[in-house]
């Protein structure tokens, strides 16, 4: 229990700090930084998976039109995820990736109503409503939607809708993920490389291995994160998942200077106290189950 905490909060700490990494490389364009975020990624599995000896999987997924129908649109829902991730901390928007994050459980609970026919309970209800009104507050309050925080909660639901139900672990499916993506992504690093764009291999080391860096970046977060999955309580995972956008608030705020001011501050307000809600109604509800389970 105690090493699988430790991995989970782990995970989301390094995704917390994600943004001090990409920030370093500021000069390199989101398409070309996440095309060596998917490159690197399938090196690094691929010689997990090589160390370990686990390729009977392979097969029987190769010859399931379904499974790779599904995962087609999980590598396409991540990429599109990472590349506004990217964008966003690079044109200075770490608050509003921060946000999309604290906004994602909640988006959750209404994908689970609308997809998975869950019938969330009242005070779940009254936890989406609270952060509905901090996102229209953010609107009316800002003179603009927070598209950037939508679209990443957005997409990093439906991707974890997608990875939910699919027959695949987590190394497993992040090796299949980026198996879909090396072609175009290796393909664009070389086309830019032919045609002198390219930022890796110019005679800086420095930047050289920072990109090289994004394969375990990106990987090894995913590992911790599914060793400590499998040893917790989705109670303990549902608090722990608010370490990650709490960091990332707190270098939008105190390292990059980005503008918070009383009125945003107030529909973050609405929205922590939606997820304050949602995690305490939550954490009730597994007390009730397991005294029910134990009597």
């Amino acid at each position: 229990m105690h090493t699988g905490a430790l991995a989970a909060a782990l995970a989301y700490i390094c995704w917390g700090l994600f943004p001090l990494y990409i920030k370093l490389l500021g000069a390199v364009p989101a398409l070309e930084l996440v095309a060596h975020r998917s490159w690197w990624s399938l090196v690094l599995v691929l010689g997990v998976l090589a160390v370990q000896r686990r390729w009977a999987w392979l097969g029987p997924v190769l010859r399931s039109p379904r499974t790779l129908a599904v995962f087609a649109c999980s590598a396409l829902l991540l990429t599109a995820n990472w590349l506004l991730y990217v964008w966003a901390v690079n044109a200075d928007h770490v608050l509003d990736a921060s946000l999309g994050y604290f906004i994602n459980p909640l988006f959750n609970v209404l994908l689970g109503y609308a997809v998975l026919h869950e019938r969330p309970r009242p005070v779940q209800w009254a936890a989406v409503a609270l952060a509905a009104c901090g996102v229209l507050w953010l609107a009316i309050g800002t003179g603009h939607v927070p598209w950037v925080s939508l679209a990443l909660a957005f997409s990093f639901g439906l991707y974890g809708l997608l990875r939910k139900t699919a027959p695949l672990g987590a190394l497993e499916g992040l090796t299949l993920e980026t198996l879909m993506q090396a072609p175009v992504a290796l393909g664009w690093l070389l086309w830019l490389q032919a045609h002198g764009q390219g930022h890796f291999a110019q005679g800086n080391l420095g930047l050289d291995l920072l990109l090289l860096a994004a394969g375990p970046a990106t990987a090894v977060p995913l590992l911790l994160f599914a060793f400590g999955a499998r040893r917790v309580t989705l109670a303990t995972l549902g608090l722990l998942q608010y370490l990650g956008p709490s960091i990332q608030f707190m270098l939008g705020v105190f390292v990059y200077g980005e503008p918070f001011d009383l009125r945003r501050g107030l529909g973050f307000a609405l929205i922590w106290a939606a997820l304050a809600v949602y995690s305490a109604e939550s954490w009730r509800q597994l007390q009730r189950q397991r005294q029910a389970a134990a009597a």
